[in-house]
């Protein structure tokens, strides 16, 4: 290797000489022609060594001069990896496993816990609690995952385990480029995307268009998702010390909410065993309601494609976005960068079991102007103005959903939930035959109770009005410091947009200041290894669906909401060398968050953990590995579950199946307080990842991951236990154009679970089932 390396410093000496001596010679005098060949040893672009980060700390930041843990995933590790959703980040970033979100997840899972969804370093609309609209990636280039709450600068938010700031695709002012890219996998999926970039002023104006469609059958019944995704980017450069980027996206599609296998029992992890009976109510009936028991009638092997889904619910969604950002030097000591956000939602879904959430309509905008005086080569202070405005009108119901007494053995009649006049009357209804909850509490017969089901809907808006500082310090050649603060207002009112017939309606509003603050120490043992501490303090916010504020059942807006308090402490070391293609990082954290429960009440968590990652990138080899360890536990807090656990549904009549408690299901159980583990959440996950170059035109790399035992409800009645998954692929170029790959997933079929949803409410009632083996091919075609 290093023969190699001698030979492509000395070729071009050699020419030079050459070429000298050959300009100082005449023709008959005779010259030596010599010839040094050699491979260039090249950078797969795979490790994350060399890629720079802005945003969340900084503009142009080098991952060893960040004092958090950050993962940034560029391009062509997105390539390598197959990621195609949030959670496919966990290949390559410790610490970031995920419930399934209903099978369409919206946000990162980071640390145990939820995490922000950024992009371009503005928080973007993302669903409710991660049951939302499915991400598209035809807008993005390069992911950025953080752990831990999210700086000063991004501002006071809702998720603090961590969060993920995507980059979106950007225009090129001198490049006429473009690319196909065709795909298609197992059960009927087929995507198909054309990205082209082409100057419109050389030098001065770029445009890039990018569109995607994606058509996919499933795995599992009456599933599927179709969507469309149009994206442009503007690159504007008015002069040599201004840039303008002005990106939209517009995204439509139609998706599936997967609520997995009810009943989860341990013979049902392990065996795939599942038990059959229909539950009945009180009064006997065999439609699916809260308090249900089930008589067990027998114990069947089913097919993990056998799920609750129900071909006849509707369920959309169409937003759109805008990102603006601008910046300008406006001397050789002061720079300005002006961000703008813009995005639409609207979502409908109704479900066969009485499940509905619209969104009427939900508009985000926020403005962000930043402020960098370099003081001098070693001070520099950064000020920043940020005003984001949120309307949310929107339509929820949920309050009669019963998955536990479900047969799923049996026909589809057994899923559906048709509403009685009792619990009509309980309801609105918003249009024929669709019922939701009102967005206030009543009390109509004047008895002192109030007589409506309460669940999310709202008409609601909000002000949050911005005000950071950070100051960055190289105080030595080795040690550098970066301290930040910043207070937030918030302006909130909530209205109820759907008042029962003859009721005024409900309405509240509430102000309220929230702070943040932030503490880094970087030290420079040498060129090659940093060390670093970092502390961080953040208030934060509970909301609902689309970001927006409920009322409570006293119609009022809950303070708590404005409540959560998470704090931060982080020691890691960085070790990035000049002259090896070697990368690795570790870091130990504590972090205390808190968590929003389905009620809407708050429960603190707190998590202590060790994650690093290792990265070697040099040709023809690449290999990454990343391990995590966390031990989450309930802060001396409260939490509560559907149910206590999967034995409360079912009678005694069949001990030898199941010790059944007749309790009933659902049947909504409040834990006392208490530090006990965190359903939900892996203490362990290891992940290896490698590729390797076999020819110039063929390659291939596998994908290995591997996640520890852990419970799945509260009271550990059930466990996931200790599961892996291999994946495999390979592409061929047959031109420097034209590449085919293909991406074996799960190949040694492993029947592997997921908890269902974040904060372990369903941990006792559902779990989802991964993916059998499957393949994708994919041919992509630059030009």
């Amino acid at each position: 290797m290093k023969y190699t390396y001698l030979a492509l410093t000395l070729a071009p000496l050699l020419n030079v000489a050459l070429d000298a001596q050959a300009n100082e010679t005449t023709s008959s005098d005779p010259i030596e022609r010599i010839e040094v060949a050699g491979q260039a040893l090249k950078s797969k672009n795979l490790s994350i060594k060399n890629t720079t980060v802005n945003g969340p700390f900084g503009d142009n930041l080098a991952l060893q001069d960040i004092a958090r843990s950050v993962t940034p995933i560029s391009k062509e590790l997105i390539e390598q990896l197959n990621i195609t959703t949030l959670h496919d980040v966990l290949a390559v970033s410790p610490n970031t496993y995920a419930a399934s979100g209903f099978g369409a997840p919206s946000l990162p899972t980071i640390r145990g816990q939820l995490g922000e969804l950024f992009q371009d370093g503005t928080r973007r609309q993302a669903g409710n609690n991660g049951f939302g609209v499915p991400l598209s990636f035809n807008a993005i280039e390069q992911i950025d995952v953080v752990k831990g709450a999210p700086p000063v600068l991004f501002g006071s938010s809702q998720r603090n385990g961590g969060f993920v700031n995507l980059h979106s695709k950007t225009a090129s002012t001198d490049q006429r480029k473009g690319n196909v890219k065709l795909s298609a996998g197992s059960w009927d999926k087929y995507s198909a995307q054309v990205d082209y970039n082409a100057p419109i002023v050389e030098d001065k104006i770029g445009l890039r268009v990018s569109y995607e469609h994606i058509d996919q059958g499933s795995y599992y019944d009456y599933s599927a998702t179709q969507s469309d995704s149009l994206f442009a980017a503007l690159k504007i450069l008015p002069d040599d010390k201004s840039s303008w980027d002005i990106n939209f996206e517009l995204y439509q599609t139609e998706f599936t909410d997967n609520a997995g296998i009810n009943r989860p029992t341990q013979a049902l992890i392990d065996h795939n065993l599942y038990i059959t009976g229909q539950g009945l109510q009180a009064n006997g009936s065999t439609v699916p309601g809260a308090g249900s028991i089930i008589s067990p009638t027998g114990q069947v092997k089913i097919d993990t494609s056998r799920v609750l889904t129900d071909p006849d619910n509707l369920n959309q969604a169409t937003t759109y976005l805008v990102h603006s950002i601008y910046k300008r030097a406006l001397s050789d000591v002061m720079s300005i960068k002006n961000i703008t956000y813009f995005q639409h939602l609207q979502r409908e879904e109704i479900a066969q079991n009485s499940f509905v959430e619209i969104i009427d309509g939900a508009d985000i905008a926020q403005n962000r102007t930043e402020l960098t005086y370099q003081w001098s080569d070693e001070q520099q202070t950064l000020f920043a103005v940020d005003v984001r405005y949120n309307k949310v009108l929107g339509y929820s119901q949920f309050t009669t959903e019963a998955d536990t007494p479900i047969d799923l053995t049996g026909p589809l009649s057994n899923r559906r939930i048709p509403l009685t006049d009792t619990q009509k009357a309980r309801l609105v209804e918003l249009r024929p035959g669709v019922y939701v909850s009102p967005g206030g509490q009543y009390d109509i017969n004047n008895d002192g109770n109030g007589d409506f089901n309460l669940s999310d809907t709202t008409d609601s808006r909000s002000w949050q009005t911005g005000i950071a500082i950070q100051q960055d310090s190289q105080w030595t050649d080795s040690l550098r410091t970066s301290a930040g603060y910043r207070v937030d207002y918030y302006d909130v009112e909530a209205n109820d947009p759907i008042a029962p017939q003859g009721q005024i309606a409900a309405s509240d509003s509430i102000n309220d200041t929230l702070q943040s603050a932030q503490l880094s120490v970087n030290y420079s043992v040498n060129d090659d290894l940093t060390t670093y501490a970092a502390a961080s303090y953040n208030e934060a916010t509970s909301n609902s669906m689309a970001g927006g504020n409920t009322l409570g059942g006293d119609n009022t807006i809950s303070g708590q909401n404005f409540a959560t308090e998470n704090t931060l402490v982080e020691f890691g070391v960085k070790y990035a060398p000049t002259q090896s293609d070697w990368y690795a990082d570790a870091a130990v954290f504590s972090q205390r968050r808190s968590l929003r429960n389905r009620d809407g009440s708050n429960t603190g968590i707190r998590t202590t953990g060790f994650e690093s990652q290792v990265f070697y990138d040099a040709y023809p080899y690449w290999v990454s590995a990343g391990y995590s360890y966390i031990d989450a536990r309930y802060d001396n807090s409260a939490t509560g579950q559907d149910s206590a656990q999967i034995a409360d549904a079912f009678d005694n009549s069949r001990p030898d199946i199941i010790a059944g408690n007749s309790i009933g299901a659902p049947s909504y159980t409040a834990f006392a307080p208490s530090n006990r583990q965190v359903q939900g959440i892996p203490e362990q996950s290891l992940s290896l990842n490698a590729n390797y170059t076999i020819t110039s035109q063929w390659q291939a790399g596998f994908s290995a991951l591997y996640t520890k035992s852990y419970p799945l409800d509260f009271l550990a009645t059930v466990y996931i236990r200790d599961q892996h998954t291999l994946n495999v692929n390979t592409s061929y170029a047959f031109t420097s154009a034209t590449k085919l790959r293909l991406d074996v997933n799960n190949i040694t079929d492993q029947q592997n679970w997921r908890p269902v949803f974040e904060g372990g409410y369903f941990g006792a009632t559902l779990a989802f089932p991964e993916l059998p083996i499957n393949a994708k091919l994919t041919l992509t075609h630059n030009f």
